[in-house]
C-alpha cells in the first residue's frame, strides 16, 4: 500500500518542500546554512522563506522548551462534552480555553466528545484542581474524561513535509 497523495493548498515545488523540512528540523539555522542544505544560493532562499511566511505556510518560529526541566511533570488529555452543541456554546467554550494556561492545545472534535484538550501541569494536584474548579465548573461543560500520560514515545514536527 503506497502513500496517499498529498493535496496542497498552496503551490510548492521541491525546493520549497526541502526548505520546510529543514526549518522544521532546525528553525534557528542561518539563511546561508539553509540555502546550502537545500542547494540554492542565499538570496533566492531568503525570498522563498519570506514567501512561505507571507502565505502562512510558515506560521512562526518557536523554541522547544522542556516542560519537565521547568517543573511541569504532568501531561494529560481531557475529552470534554458540552451540554449543547450550538454554535454559540462551541464558540464560548473555545474562547474560554484561551484563558486557561494549563490547556496548551485544544481541538474541536466529533465523536464521543466535543473538544480534546492537551494539558500540562506541575503535578497531579494542580491538574485535578483545574479539572474540578475550572473545567467541570464551566457552564457549558457536561462531561469530562481525563487521560494521564505515562511518557511521550514520539515527538516530531506537526506535519510531514
Amino acid at each position: 500500500m503506497g502513500k496517499a497523495p498529498t493535496v496542497l493548498k498552496v503551490e510548492l515545488d521541491a525546493i520549497d518542500l526541502r526548505i520546510l523540512r529543514e526549518l522544521q528540523r532546525d528553525g534557528r539555522m542561518t539563511n546561508v546554512e539553509l540555502s546550502e542544505r537545500v542547494g540554492i544560493s542565499a538570496p533566492p532562499c531568503l525570498r522563498r522563506v519570506r514567501k512561505l511566511e507571507e502565505a502562512g505556510v510558515i506560521e512562526g518560529y518557536h523554541a522547544m522548551v522542556s516542560a519537565t526541566k521547568l517543573g511541569y511533570d504532568l501531561v494529560a488529555f481531557c475529552m470534554v462534552g458540552l451540554k449543547h452543541q450550538s454554535e454559540a456554546n462551541l464558540k464560548a467554550f473555545s474562547a474560554a480555553t484561551d484563558g486557561w494556561p494549563i490547556v496548551r492545545q485544544a481541538w474541536m472534535v466529533n465523536g464521543d466528545s466535543d473538544f480534546l484538550l492537551h494539558c500540562v501541569a506541575a503535578n497531579l494536584t494542580k491538574f485535578q484542581d483545574f479539572v474540578i474548579e475550572v473545567l467541570t465548573a464551566n457552564e457549558h461543560v457536561d462531561t469530562v474524561r481525563t487521560m494521564l500520560t505515562i511518557r511521550q514515545v514520539k515527538k516530531l514536527g506537526l506535519v510531514e513535509v
